[in-house]
């Protein structure tokens, strides 16, 4: 395959991925909008998170992700990114103010996101594994396939979640 036909290969892949990674969240944007602030900030009973966790874990770590792991904006100031990082728990009942900014940048961030890799702002990148998939990423397209994965098992244990709240 020559050099051009793989780009537009790449390319091509990368728009399919952003397809599914914004359907993904309309999707978790529909179960959060279902559901009340108290059914949001419940943790089941075998949990030690809630759906308003995982809601905005996906949109802060995606975030890491791309720009802070990566090297890419290693001091970029992401919104929420302590309270919602792997390993933290909720500490507190999140408020309605805090889900409607989650919101907000559900989707705006992974547009800001497409809008810096089509600029070739992710050109170079350091390699790292994130715990949960222990496989060493050198791209923005395997970050982006990992950004997927990841989302929709935090909107599968949402779903698991709803049944419970």
């Amino acid at each position: 395959m020559d050099v051009y036909a793989k780009k537009l290969k790449q390319l091509f892949m990368t728009e399919f991925v952003f397809k599914y990674i914004k359907k993904n969240r309309e999707l978790f944007l529909e179960l959060v909008n279902s559901l009340s602030i108290e059914q949001l900030n419940k943790i089941p009973e075998g949990y030690r998170n809630n759906i308003a966790w995982n809601f905005g874990h996906i949109v802060v770590s995606t975030q890491s992700l791309c720009y802070v792991r990566s090297g890419v904006k290693p001091d970029l100031e992401i919104a929420f990114r302590a309270k919602y990082a792997k390993d933290s728990k909720p500490e507190s009942f999140i408020s309605q103010e805090e889900i409607d900014e989650l919101k907000r940048q559900l989707v705006s961030t992974i547009n800001t996101i497409e809008e810096d890799m089509k600029k070739g702002v992710f050109k170079n990148i350091i390699p790292y594994s994130t715990a949960t998939y222990k496989h060493e990423m050198h791209s923005i397209e395997e970050i982006l396939t990992c950004t997927l994965a990841h989302d929709s098992m935090h909107y599968g244990y949402a779903l698991a979640q709803r049944k419970l709240v």
